[in-house]
């Protein structure tokens, strides 16, 4: 599993409609070009390899706390590790929708938290791949 690093990357699979949805996520995905079609054009590849791309876009409108953020990134990269079999060789982002409510989750990185994150993740990638 690769990881998004660019933002060209980014925006390349951001452009496309989400393929799957839960109440907090969207996952957005584009299949990748043949090597053989960046490899006619001259130009650098956007994806050097041929494997599962996986970035996670988490904006402070929805995520205000650092350590929020960060514990969901964590949750992301884990939960699409644990599904990478499962994916379609492609590039994927997933993107935070709609915030948590800070109601419910009082502490910026609560167990509570974390567990709400990752069991909506592995429905999230369930749905893709069975999308796929």
């Amino acid at each position: 599993m690769q990881r998004l690093r660019t933002r060209a990357q980014f925006q390349a699979v951001m452009a496309g409609a989400p393929v799957s949805r839960t109440a907090h996520f969207a996952l957005h995905r584009i299949a990748l070009p043949p090597p053989a079609a960046t490899a006619q054009a001259g130009a650098r590849p956007l994806f050097a390899a041929e494997d599962v791309w996986i970035g996670a876009v988490l904006p402070k409108r929805w995520a205000r706390r650092a350590v929020t953020r960060n514990a969901i990134r964590r949750q992301i990269y884990a939960v699409a590790g644990a599904h990478a079999a499962a994916l379609p060789r492609a590039a994927h982002v997933v993107r935070l929708r709609t915030g948590f409510d800070r109601q419910q989750f009082v502490s910026a990185s609560s167990d509570r938290l974390k567990q709400a994150v990752r069991s909506e993740l592995e429905q999230l990638m369930r749905r893709a791949a069975t999308a796929a």
